[in-house]
C-alpha cells in the first residue's frame, strides 16, 4: 500500500524564500564568540506573482519540487519545530432582530474570549453573548441559556470532532478535524490512496434548536482563524497529495527514488491544488478544487511543497467554499488586526557556513489586506532571523510590524548551536516587501523567549534559562527601538497581560536560582517607569501548572471586579491531578493578590479539568469536558451544575 506524508513540510526553503535579515550592527556575544553568531543577511525585495494558467502552474510546480524529492518522497528534510501558543479576545455581539424577544439592555455584562487585539475575535472552545453560552469543550456543540442556567441544545457535528468555534448573532462557526477527504490522493491515472490531513468548517443556526446549515471539508491542516465583525478568515496549510513510494524488503532506495521522481514528473495539477467537499442543510453535496490556478501566487523561487490558503466566510450568508486566496508558502502562527492578517512560519533553516557552524532558522511573514469585504489580498512578505514563540511575538502599531524572535535556538544539537539571543525587529511595508527599519537585539544572551507583549509604543520580553529577565523596550521610534529597563527574578512568565495604570500581570512558573521550576506563579509587575520595572506581588502554587502557560485563551482578567482567574492542575502537594485541579480565583489589589478560592468540577483521572471561565453578571461560569458550573463571584457559592452526559 502506498501512503503519502508531508509531515516534514519540505525543503530547505519550503515556502517563499523572502526578504529581510539581521542588522549588521547586532550587539550580541563577545568578540571571541563571533564565530558562533549568525552573520547578517542583506534585505532583498521579493514580489509574489500569480500563475497565469494551469499549464504554466503545473510546469512551475513540477520543476520547483523536483530537487526536494527523495527516497521517502518529501521526507528526510530537517526543520525546526516549536510549541504553539495562542490567544483570543472579542467582538461585541448584538441580538439578531426577530430571533430573541429580549431588549439589549437586559443582556448582562459579560466577558469575552481573551485575545491579542481588541475587535478581532479568535476561535476558542466556548463563547457567550450574555444570553447564552455555546461550547465545544467535549467535541459536541452545546448551548446553555444564561437566564435559566439550563442546557437548551446539543448537536453532533457530522464532519468530526470540533475543537473551536466563533459566534455572531444567531450563528456559530465550528472548526475541527474533518474525515471526508483523507485517503484520497492524485496521480496521473486518477485517485490513489494516501495519508492526508483535512479540516472542517460547519455553520450552525442557533435561532432555535441548533441546526447545521452547511459543512465544508477541505484538504490540509487547519492553522487558525480570525473574525472581524461578521466576517471570518480561516487559514489552512496543504501540501501535494502524492502516493510516495518507500523502500521495502523488495524495493531498494534507488528504485524508490526513481519512482518518486516519476510521480512528480507525471502528477497532474490536481495533486497540488487543495480540494473541498461542501454539503448543505438539505443534503446536497458538491466538490471540486478549492482554488483556481490563477488565484495561486508564488515567489520567483519556491519549493512547491507548501500552500497557504485563506478562506473567507460571511456569517449572515451561505457557507460556500470560502473563496480561497492561496500563496506558495508555509505557516503556523496567525496574527490579525482589523485591517491586516499576518501568517508567519519559522520552519526554515539557513544552511551551515564557515561563519556559522550550524543551521539557523528564519521566520517568513506574509501580510494580507482584510480591510475590504470579500477575499483578502496578499500585499507583502518579509523575513527575519530567528524563531517566533507564538502570535504574541507579532504586533502592528501605526503602520509598523514588531517581531520578537530568538536566534541560535537549534533543538536536537545544543552542543553545536550558536549562542542564543533574542531581538525585536521592526518592519514596514515597502511595496510588496516587509522591510526592516529598526532592530534591538542582544536580549537574554544564552536564553530564549518565554513570553512577549506589546502595548502601543512599549514592548515587554521575558527570556529564561535560570533567572527571568523581564525587558522593557521603547519602540516609539521605529527606526531606533531600544532596551530601557531590565528586571531579573527567579522563574519566568509564559504569558503577560496589561492591567492598566502601569501594571502588568504575568503567569508562568516560579523556579529556583538554578532554573528548576517549582509551580505556577502569578506575578504583578509595576512598569509605570519602563526604566525601572519592579515585581510588586506574587501568588505561588507549589507543584502546579496552568493551561494559560501555553494557551492564553484560558486566562480571564475582569477589571470591573478586580478578578484574575486561571485554571490550575496539580496544585496540591502529593495529590493526584484529578483531585487537585481547579480554577484559581484571585483578587488584584494595588500591590497584592488575595486568593478568593478555587472552583472545582467533578472529573475523572483522564479529564483535564476546568478549561475556561466566563463572567456573566454576578456569576462565574466555568467550562470543562464534564459540564458547566455556575458560581456566585462573591463567595464562590455554587448556583448550578449542568453535566454533559
Amino acid at each position: 500500500m502506498r501512503r503519502w506524508s508531508w509531515g516534514t513540510r519540505a525543503a530547505l526553503f519550503g515556502g517563499a524564500a523572502l526578504v529581510v535579515g539581521v542588522s549588521a550592527a547586532s550587539a550580541v556575544p563577545t568578540e571571541a564568540e563571533d564565530w558562533r553568531v549568525v552573520p547578517p543577511i542583506e534585505a532583498v525585495p521579493v514580489e509574489l506573482v500569480a500563475f497565469d494558467t494551469c499549464e504554466t502552474a503545473l510546469a512551475g510546480l513540477r520543476e520547483a519540487i523536483a530537487p526536494h524529492v527523495g527516497v521517502y518522497g518529501l521526507g528526510g528534510h530537517r526543520y525546526l519545530t516549536k510549541a504553539d501558543g495562542d490567544v483570543a479576545m472579542e467582538s461585541q455581539v448584538d441580538a439578531r432582530a426577530g430571533s430573541a424577544q429580549r431588549d439589549s439592555a437586559a443582556v448582562p455584562e459579560h466577558s469575552k474570549t481573551n485575545a491579542h487585539e481588541a475587535g478581532v475575535d479568535e476561535p476558542d472552545l466556548v463563547k457567550t453573548d450574555g444570553r447564552r453560552v455555546v461550547t465545544v469543550a467535549d467535541g459536541k456543540l452545546r448551548v446553555l441559556d444564561v437566564a435559566t442556567r439550563r442546557l437548551t441544545g446539543t448537536l453532533d457535528v457530522p464532519a468530526g470532532h470540533s475543537t473551536q468555534l466563533l459566534l455572531h448573532e444567531d450563528r456559530a462557526l465550528l472548526i475541527g478535524a474533518g474525515q471526508g477527504l483523507a485517503g484520497r490522493g492524485i496521480v496521473a491515472d486518477g485517485p490513489a490512496e494516501v495519508y492526508a490531513e483535512d479540516s472542517s468548517v460547519t455553520l450552525v443556526d442557533l435561532s432555535g434548536a441548533p441546526r447545521i446549515l452547511g459543512t465544508l471539508t477541505v484538504d490540509g491542516r487547519y492553522v487558525d482563524a480570525r473574525q472581524v465583525g461578521g466576517v471570518v478568515r480561516v487559514v489552512v496549510h496543504s501540501g501535494p497529495r502524492l502516493p510516495w513510494v518507500y523502500p521495502t524488503d523488495t524495493r531498494g532506495e534507488a528504485e524508490s527514488l526513481i519512482a518518486n521522481r516519476e510521480l512528480v514528473a507525471t502528477a497532474p495539477i490536481e495533486a497540488w491544488l487543495p480540494r473541498y467537499e461542501l454539503s448543505d442543510a438539505g443534503g446536497a453535496r458538491s466538490e471540486g478544487t478549492l482554488v483556481a490556478c490563477d488565484r495561486v501566487s508564488h515567489p520567483e523561487e519556491h519549493s512547491a511543497t507548501s500552500m497557504l490558503s485563506v478562506l473567507t466566510f460571511d456569517f449572515p450568508g451561505e457557507l460556500g467554499s470560502g473563496d480561497a486566496v492561496t500563496i506558495m508558502a508555509d505557516g503556523d502562527a496567525v496574527y490579525g488586526t482589523g485591517t491586516s492578517l499576518y501568517v508567519a512560519d519559522d520552519h526554515h533553516l539557513r544552511p551551515m557556513t564557515r561563519f556559522a557552524p550550524t543551521t539557523s532558522a528564519f521566520t517568513a511573514i506574509h501580510q494580507f489586506d482584510v480591510s475590504q469585504p470579500g477575499p483578502p489580498k496578499h500585499v507583502a512578505s518579509g523575513r527575519v532571523m530567528g524563531t517566533l514563540l507564538n502570535q504574541y511575538s507579532l504586533s502592528e502599531h501605526q503602520g509598523h510590524l514588531r517581531v520578537a524572535t530568538t536566534t541560535g535556538d537549534a533543538p536536537g544539537i545544543p552542543e553545536q548551536a550558536p549562542v542564543t539571543q533574542s531581538a525585536v525587529t521592526v518592519l514596514k511595508r515597502d511595496g510588496a516587501t516587509l522591510a526592516q527599519v529598526g532592530k534591538v537585539d542582544g536580549l537574554g544572551v544564552g536564553e530564549r523567549i518565554y513570553s512577549v507583549r506589546f502595548a502601543g509604543p512599549v514592548g515587554y520580553v521575558v527570556t529564561f534559562r535560570q533567572v527571568d529577565p523581564l525587558y522593557t523596550l521603547d519602540l516609539s521610534d521605529p527606526a531606533n527601538p531600544r532596551r530601557v529597563g531590565e528586571l531579573k527574578i527567579t522563574g519566568y512568565s509564559a504569558y503577560l497581560h496589561p492591567a492598566g495604570d502601569g501594571k502588568l500581570i504575568g503567569v508562568g512558573q516560579e523556579a529556583t536560582e538554578r532554573g528548576r521550576t517549582t509551580g505556577t506563579q502569578v506575578s504583578l509587575f509595576d512598569v509605570s517607569d519602563p526604566a525601572k520595572p519592579a515585581k510588586v506581588a506574587g501568588h505561588h502554587l507549589p507543584g502546579a501548572s496552568s493551561e494559560v502557560e501555553f494557551d492564553p485563551h484560558a486566562f480571564l482578567y475582569w477589571p470591573a471586579r478586580d478578578l484574575v482567574v486561571l485554571p490550575v492542575t496539580g496544585s496540591g502537594a502529593g495529590e493526584p491531578a484529578a483531585t487537585s485541579s481547579g480554577l484559581l480565583v484571585l483578587r488584584l489589589g494595588d500591590a497584592a493578590f488575595s486568593a478568593l478560592g478555587t472552583v472545582r468540577h467533578e472529573q475523572s483521572a483522564y479529564d483535564p479539568g476546568i478549561r475556561r471561565a466566563l463572567v456573566i453578571g454576578d456569576d462565574l461560569w466555568t467550562v470543562s469536558a464534564a459540564g458547566v458550573g455556575v458560581d456566585r463571584i462573591d463567595g464562590l457559592a455554587r448556583q448550578a451544575w449542568v453535566p454533559f452526559t
